[in-house]
Parts: structure tokens; sequence; C-alpha cells
């Protein structure tokens, strides 16, 4: 931001003013915001060309970055949520739920191997097979792609 203040006071230098920078390029809006600024009144044009411009860098306080450095990172994170109001809160109401990472499988349920899927598809019963891969997919994440396709292939075919 240093820079640009920088440059836009070098191009008001060598115009000789802002209202004659400005008369030199109506257009350029951080001219426009710079005048706004400096005489404390709305310029209409700013909002007719860019209306995004209302929230300006040049408006903006500039930030000491070794300020910043110098404090923790929770003093920062308790900052930006005192600012912006964001902290989570969990209702009173709401109940404990366990979250679980791993699926869980009950001992009545079946046996499940890429080998009893391939033998349940070839002889014909697909939807079995296609449960197999499901809770194969579910056993193992990191294959979940593989199964995936596998089914759709299966569905594909029939």
């Amino acid at each position: 931001m240093g820079d640009l203040k920088e440059y836009l006071g070098e191009v008001v230098a060598a115009q000789g003013g802002l209202d004659a920078a400005l008369a030199a390029a109506p257009w350029f809006v951080p001219l426009r915001v710079m005048r706004e600024m400096e005489r404390q009144t709305p310029d209409p044009l700013v909002a007719t060309l860019a209306p995004w411009r209302a929230e300006s860098l040049l408006r903006r306080e500039e930030v000491d970055a070794a300020a910043l450095t110098k404090r923790s990172s929770e003093e920062i994170i308790d900052t930006f949520l005192q600012e912006r109001d964001l902290r989570i809160v969990a209702r009173e109401d709401a109940p404990d739920v366990e979250v679980r990472l791993q699926p869980e499988l009950d001992d009545e349920d079946e046996i499940v191997s890429e080998e009893l899927a391939r033998i349940y598809l070839a002889q014909g019963l697909r939807e079995r097979a296609a449960a197999i891969y499901r809770k194969l997919s579910l056993l193992n994440p990191e294959k979940s792609v593989y199964f995936a396709e596998l089914i759709r292939n299966m569905e594909n075919n029939n």
C-alpha cells in the first residue's frame, strides 16, 4: 500500500497538484479516492466508475508488520475472533455425539473380500457383489475410488 501512495504522490507532483492530475486523467479512480480523503467529501464518479472501490486500500490504516510478528499466534487469533465475532459455541441442548473414524461392523456381518465379490459376479449375483464392494470401500477408504469404479463398471455392463 505504501508503494501505491508513493506512486500517486509522484503523479500528483508531476502534474502540479491533485486537481491537475485529475484533469489529465479523470478516469483514474485512485486519484479520485485520494481527493475524497483529502476533502472529506464523496465523489459521485467513484461509485459510478468503480463501486468496488468503496473499500479502497488507500482508506485502510497501515499495518505494522513488525508489531504483528511480536504477537503470539493465540493473540492474533483472539483479536481476529473478537473483531469479527466468529466464535463457534456448542448449544447447551446439543446432544453429545461420538465421532467415529472407523466403520463399525457387527459380528453378524458376512466376511467380505474382493475374491468373494468376484465369485458373486461370476455367478451373476451383481447386487451381492456390489454390496461387498461397498463394504470393502468402507473398510479401505484409500481404495474407495477403485471400488466405486468396479461398481460403476458392473452397472454399465447390465
